[in-house]
């Protein structure tokens, strides 16, 4: 597994112009590959009327599936150069779909090429994107007079605190980088006297 990818925060629409063809960018999070072709779909619709809809999207934080799709362009002028944009900006969960309006101007291969990977990085540059970072899922079991402190304690020093349980005990889930195990368990002994226990779960990606 990689230690952190990007991907974008909110689904957005960034507009270019090259020699008088109109360039719609459309970019979405895509949690999996149906997602991606969801919006695929939704936009191909909204756009029913343009001369392409070309589209890529990247899923898995290994970026495990990839795929892309010209659309009636050259072979190799639009879907490919949105893919390689997204992967060059380490890019995933995501789903880009460039809709075309022929301007009149044929722009061949290259400013092909260019505009339609331009029009990624160029929604890319706008919209913003987040970083996630692996992380190991952690729950720490303690009684309930020390429980209060021990959050209090976690939130101020920049812990994401996930859940929180109260029974017999208080569990509270927490997402801890796999480099900072060790530090952290030395660290709940000393504030709760060792009575506080610690157990390490699977892995998954939160925000940096």
């Amino acid at each position: 597994m990689q230690d952190e990818y990007r991907t974008v925060a909110r689904a957005t629409v960034h507009e270019t112009e090259v020699n008088r063809s109109r360039f719609l960018c459309a970019l979405a999070p895509a949690a999996t590959e149906q997602e991606a072709q969801d919006f695929v779909a939704a936009v191909r619709k909204e756009h029913a009327d343009a001369t392409h809809n070309c589209w890529a999207y990247v899923i898995g934080a290994d970026a495990s599936v990839q795929k892309a799709s010209d659309d009636g362009e050259p072979g190799g002028t639009a879907g490919v150069p949105m893919l390689q944009m997204l992967l060059r900006r380490d890019m995933r969960y995501v789903v880009a779909v460039v809709t075309r309006y022929f301007g009149g101007v044929k722009l061949g291969a290259g400013g092909l090429i260019r505009a339609y990977g331009g029009a990624v990085g160029e929604a890319l540059d706008a919209v913003g994107t987040l970083t996630r970072r692996r992380f190991r899922l952690a729950t720490v079991t303690v009684d309930h007079q020390r429980a209060g402190k021990v959050q209090n304690d976690l939130r101020s020093t920049g812990r994401e605190v996930r859940d929180v349980r109260y029974g017999e005990e208080v569990t509270i889930e927490i997402g801890l980088p796999d480099a900072d195990v060790d530090a952290f368990r030395a660290w709940l002994a000393d504030a709760t006297s060792g009575t506080a226990r610690l157990e390490l779960g699977g892995e998954a990606y939160g925000d940096a």
